[in-house]
């Protein structure tokens, strides 16, 4: 195994159980390094920190563990094993009212780069560095072996996540068992198609879970606008609860198509309209105000450098909803983006309420659920924040 060597001093965030190694921190390497090598990390005096996967990049290496192990079939096996018995305290490995969920989330489950979503018998992976990436055959026979029966199928969805440069030619495909690449999930009780072969991430937006039900509780009644709609989580929610009308937003002609086929699982259409424009042009365009509003737009930044154009964004797109919105109407937004942590994101939002010259209460304050958990030692896993706001 290489040896990578940090600089003097370098080692504390480690010590504090930080799993990343910032290029500028490595003094020197013993031998001769490949992306996706697995590789052991030394202080300056020689001392063991941490193994992991070797990228080039500000990010040079990603911990898989602190402690000198075997990275074989019983590693894999522990790690996910331990991933799957969380999800089942959380009570999602064997509900009958949710049958997908998120199994692994990255750093938050020990395992930096890997993501594993579920949707009922098939485990949707997607690996975002070559290291994991090249141990997606033995990380689908630990799922297999941890889950038995309750899994008949492994899909990589790794192309559109690996880094752009990566070294290797993907293609997309199952790994273990087979199927159409698409499937029909509940979640709370409320049904879905997802296409994971084809839609974007791993399918489906599952961190919105709670914050979806959150939204039913507020909506009967009512006139609701779901923006940024994708596959119309947040409108399948809204109808099911009582909504009297929702429209939904999408600049994708495909993710209104899925919006629409989700829409139909329950023959709700008379309720719904849905709308293929830009969100921005939705809100210059149309007249109509609604009395409740969701905002849940893709990450509008995802580097440090872009991110005051990503405040201006978020500041622009909650003044047009807060002008919009009827009086006594809920507004719930969003931001995914890691690089704009909740109270820079708090103070945009309060910047677009001085703007739009409305009274604005905090109701809620919101983010990912418990299948995404972060650790404590990283906080930069916590990456979804929202609030829910009464304007008056």
């Amino acid at each position: 195994m290489i040896k990578i060597h940090l600089n003097k001093g370098k080692e504390q965030s480690l010590l504090r159980k930080h799993p990343w190694v910032f290029s500028g921190a490595i003094r020197k390497m013993e031998g001769s390094v490949s992306e996706g090598d697995l590789v052991s990390v030394h202080s300056a005096r020689g001392e063991f920190l941490g193994l992991g996967h070797y990228a080039p990049g500000s990010i040079a290496v990603r911990l898989l563990s602190f402690q000198e192990t075997e990275v074989s079939s019983g590693f894999w096996k522990d790690k996910i094993g331990k991933a799957y018995e969380l999800r089942r305290r959380l009570g999602l490995t064997d509900s009958k009212e949710t049958n997908t969920y998120r199994l692994v989330y990255a750093e938050g489950d020990g395992l930096p780069g890997l993501i594993i979503d579920v949707y009922g018998d098939t485990a949707v992976l997607q690996a975002h560095s070559i290291g994991m990436w090249q141990a997606r055959s033995e990380i689908a026979s630990a799922l297999k072996e941890v889950m038995g029966d309750k899994l008949a199928s492994v899909y990589d969805k790794s192309a559109e996540s690996l880094p752009p440069k990566a070294p290797v030619a993907v293609t997309n495909g199952y790994i273990l068992g087979d199927g159409p690449g698409k499937g029909e999930v509940l979640e709370n009780g409320n049904r879905f198609s997802i296409d994971w072969a084809g839609g974007q991430k791993t399918g489906f937006f599952i961190d919105q879970r709670d914050n979806r039900a959150l939204l039913g509780e507020y909506v009967k009644g009512k006139k609701v606008l779901n923006t940024f709609c994708y596959t119309g989580g947040f409108s399948v929610y809204a109808l099911n609860a009582g909504a009297r009308l929702v429209h939904s937003v999408d600049v994708s002609k495909k993710a209104i198509a899925l919006t629409d086929e989700n829409i139909g699982l329950k023959g709700q259409a008379d309720r719904h309209a849905s709308f293929a424009v830009d969100t921005f042009e939705f809100f210059r365009d149309q007249e109509e105000t609604y009395e409740v509003i969701v905002l849940d737009p893709p990450a509008f930044a995802k580097r440090m450098n872009v991110r005051h154009n990503a405040l201006m964004g978020y500041k622009r797109l909650n003044a047009e909803a807060i002008r919009r919105i009827a009086p006594g109407g809920i507004l719930f937004t969003f931001s995914c983006s890691q690089v704009v942590d909740k109270y820079l994101f708090n103070n945009t939002v309060m910047a677009a309420a001085i703007e739009a010259g409305r009274e604005v209460k905090v109701l809620h304050q919101l983010n990912q659920p418990a299948d995404h958990p972060f650790s404590i030692f990283h906080p930069e896993g916590e990456y979804l924040k929202g609030l829910v706001l009464y304007v008056d």
